[in-house]
């Protein structure tokens, strides 16, 4: 068999890792619809601490250097602490299938993170497409109907956006340091504070712990744990640390199709027709952002 050419390999690692990410929003789903988000994320992020730790030997040599501390914890407090929270919430509320249309979205946040940190020009095209996906995720949003799956849209699709925008300074911030620390540095650092961020919220007065045991739940925390957390972001930051930012963001616009019919075989997630005329406009904004 023919080996990928070695220009190839950050392509497809970001295309693995987005459809990876587009079942995360299946398996969320299921996991969140039996346990609190709070332990889901404490869940998840253990096991993939977990894994990270047996694999320490080749990560203790890495030293990290000081001007690099604060930048790599803001870019963990972003993601996983305050995405998984807002995406933890989110996914109780809305659908896997409108969640992940939301995540399109992604590449604009990026735009504009790098407009606002990295004092990067933004185009009028960007501009436009920016507003005009937004009124689409609006749209989206106010065309949803509450079901048993989605029992409250609009709040859910409003923590997505807000999760986009913290994903995007992760993704921002990841960038500079990949030239810096391998990629499963990178990742295994947001595993490892993800960790110790989560843990102490499962002993809050808001979390609801576990009272029962639930098969599909549970294995769907551990795949969330480790093919997702280890596989998903290990190959992100690898292709990230390849290409330009923006480049690797666009490749986001795989996961709303790919959650989109994911939803629709595993969850049996409709949109409505209204729903589906915003996902255009929605994407016909990225592509104008991405063009």
């Amino acid at each position: 068999m023919r080996r990928p050419d070695a220009a190839m390999l950050p392509s497809i690692a970001l295309f693995t890792a987005m459809i990876l990410w587009a079942s995360s929003y299946i398996g969320m789903k299921v996991a969140v619809s039996a346990y609190d988000p709070m332990v889901v994320m404490a869940g998840r992020l253990f096991l993939g601490s977990c894994t990270f730790a047996l694999g320490w030997r080749y990560l203790r040599s890495i030293r990290i250097r000081k001007q690099d501390w604060k930048p790599l914890l803001l870019m963990a407090a972003c993601e996983p602490c305050i995405y998984f929270v807002l995406e933890g919430y989110a996914m109780r509320y809305t659908s896997a299938s409108q969640a992940g249309m939301i995540v399109s979205s992604l590449p604009i946040f990026v735009a504009l993170g790098a407009f606002f940190f990295l004092g990067e020009r933004l185009s009028a095209r960007v501009w436009t497409g920016f507003f005009i996906a937004m009124g689409g995720v609006i749209w989206l949003s106010l065309a949803g109907v509450a079901t048993e799956s989605a029992p409250n849209p609009i709040l859910g699709n409003i923590l997505e956006t807000l999760a986009m925008a913290s994903a995007s300074v992760y993704v921002v911030i990841a960038k500079r340091l990949s030239s810096h620390y391998p990629p499963m540095f990178i990742t295994a650092a947001q595993c490892f504070v993800g960790t110790i961020f989560f843990i102490p919220l499962l002993f809050m007065p808001f979390t609801q712990l576990p009272t029962h045991v639930d098969i599909p739940a549970i294995t769907s925390i551990a795949y969330l744990g480790t093919i997702i957390t280890i596989g998903a972001y290990g190959l992100y930051n690898y292709g990230v640390s390849k290409i330009p930012a923006g480049q690797a963001s666009a490749w986001g616009n795989l996961i709303p199709v790919a959650a989109l019919i994911m939803g629709q075989v595993f969850l049996g997630e409709t949109l409505t027709p209204s729903q589906y005329v915003a996902s255009v406009f929605v994407l016909l904004g990225v592509y104008l952002s991405q063009k």
